[in-house]
């Protein structure tokens, strides 16, 4: 993947993204108007394993759901948001990420997540 695609996959997800889940296991969405389908589209077609569900109709909003979870959270997605600079650009998006890997015990085991959170070591950041 390019790093355009995980830039703009990243931005979609710090912007419209909920990191969470639905009690059993953690999923990460993103819920947008029917107008962006094809935009849903394109992330399900870099995101193997991840649904895209829709569209809904009601209250007055028409919306298509894109979902990850499972495997394809594990394999696809977390390690693609953990090469990305996330952590920098949005804290309070990556708190909530942190959250629900932590919440669901899902990835990582705690000690890692730890060292996740608290950034890159110095020599790391040398290259």
């Amino acid at each position: 993947m390019s790093d355009f695609e995980k830039g703009l996959i990243l931005g979609l997800l710090i912007g419209e993204g909920h990191f969470g889940g639905d009690g059993k296991q953690a999923h990460i969405t993103l819920r947008m108007h029917a107008r962006h389908e094809t935009l849903l589209r394109w992330i399900f077609d870099r995101v193997p394993g991840s649904k895209i569900y829709g569209p809904y109709h009601h209250g007055g909003r028409h919306y298509f759901q894109w979902m990850c979870r499972g495997e394809s959270l594990k394999k696809n997605l977390i390690p693609l948001l953990l090469s990305t600079p996330h952590q920098s650009l949005d804290p309070h998006s990556f708190a909530r990420f942190m959250d629900m890997l932590t919440q669901y015990k899902t990835f990582h085991s705690s000690e890692k997540i730890a060292s996740i959170a608290s950034g890159p070591s110095e020599e790391k950041n040398k290259n």
